[in-house]
């Protein structure tokens, strides 16, 4: 039986990765290890999770600090986080979204936490990344807005300050909040949902 080559293949092996492929594909497979094992995970075992050749790992970023390095800037990029929260369905009920909202930072802050203490990076929070999450916030809210008695800025703070607080290990030790907790604390409080007229919000930095 004849069988029609590829087109895409040459001589019947697949085309050679590019070098931006190969490092993705490295990086892909290291952030798990950091989670388990922090700056002590070895080449072996990164070459196993990637499945090259220790070699491989070498020729593509130099030393096992600089590919650390791109792992961590990899896994600290907010883009799939914020895909996430783009995803929420504006229809639903303000106690599904503001649920869903929290469960996502909640969970993405305990994974950023989880890593840090691992690997000992930190980069300081940009203001853009906040005004990003206020924009997303506004559009998964939609109408609620109109009832809620903080403007979308300020409510964007509460969540994320809430959802970050929350996920601290330190500050939890015993005392854990549940997603389902946090969203009743942010939408009611410990005393009911007071009615505030406009010009009762506090001023907003403007800087």
């Amino acid at each position: 039986m004849h069988i029609t080559a590829n087109p895409s293949s040459t001589g019947g092996r697949a085309r050679p990765l590019s070098v931006e492929d190969r490092q993705a594909m490295i990086i892909d497979a290291v952030i798990p290890l950091l989670a388990v094992h922090g700056r002590d995970l070895t080449s072996k075992q990164i070459a196993e999770a990637a499945g090259v050749a220790e070699g491989t790992i070498f020729r593509a970023f130099g030393d096992k600090d600089s590919l650390i390095t791109a792992a961590v800037e990899r896994f600290l990029d907010p883009e799939p986080m914020r895909r996430e929260l783009r995803a929420i369905d504006p229809s639903l009920d303000l106690h599904a979204k503001v649920l869903m909202i929290i469960t996502v930072m909640q969970t993405r802050f305990s994974e950023i936490f989880r890593i840090m203490a691992l690997v000992g990076h930190e980069r300081p929070p940009h203001r853009h990344e906040r005004n990003t999450f206020i924009d997303i916030l506004t559009e998964v809210l939609g109408s609620d807005l109109e009832h809620l008695n903080w403007p979308a800025s300020r409510i964007a703070h509460i969540i994320r300050l809430m959802s970050f607080a929350s996920a601290f290990p330190q500050l939890n030790d015993g005392m854990e909040f549940t997603p389902d907790e946090l969203t009743t604390i942010v939408l009611h409080g410990i005393a009911g949902s007071p009615q505030h007229s406009q010009n009762t919000h506090p001023t907003e930095s403007q800087d």
